[in-house]
């Protein structure tokens, strides 16, 4: 049987517990204890709410993310872009090719190497930005999740983030 160790940084709980099988969440196995299924389920609730705010806009959830990148640094290669969303290539593509279709975006061929793709929000992709100002207030306001709260579980989410991914390149090599 394989069992898992590992020395936790950082506080633990405050009755000084640092296992899951340590806590009162009675079994460790069990759907509702997990993280990961807690991420996912408040993912799935947020963008749900996202596609709503979203709909008058015109705008998919994703193609909202890429309009977001856009908007705060124009003109990204397409491996900056999929860097800043933690989308690979073969997901961004065909996105990006749905947006240039819309009108949203245009992607053309840097002129110092050919091989390097850049992207660039359209005049009519810019004006949305104006139309999307009050999306993150309404978000909030829907979830009633105040600025506070949100820039806390975000802060937190950053965090697990940023272990996950260091655990990743600690174990892949």
């Amino acid at each position: 049987m394989l069992v898992a160790s590992c020395v936790f940084e950082g506080p633990t709980d405050d009755a000084g517990r640092d296992t899951v099988a340590d806590t009162d969440e009675g079994d460790p196995l069990a759907l509702d204890n997990q993280l990961c299924f807690s991420l996912y389920a408040a993912s799935r609730a947020l963008t749900g709410l996202y596609r709503e705010l979203l709909h008058d806009l015109g705008l998919t959830y994703p193609q909202y993310l890429v309009m977001l990148v856009l908007w705060e640094r124009d003109g990204l290669t397409v491996k900056d872009l999929s860097h800043a969303l933690h989308l690979d290539s073969g997901t961004l593509s065909p996105l990006l090719r749905r947006m240039e279709q819309a009108g949203l975006l245009t992607r053309e061929r840097d002129s110092d190497d050919e091989r390097v793709v850049r992207v660039s929000a359209t005049e009519a992709g810019h004006a949305l930005s104006e139309r999307a100002q009050d999306i993150p207030d309404r978000l909030l306001c829907t979830a009633d999740l105040s600025p506070g709260r949100a820039g806390e579980l975000r802060r937190a989410l950053d965090e697990i983030t940023r272990s996950v991914e260091s655990a990743g390149r600690r174990h892949t090599g």
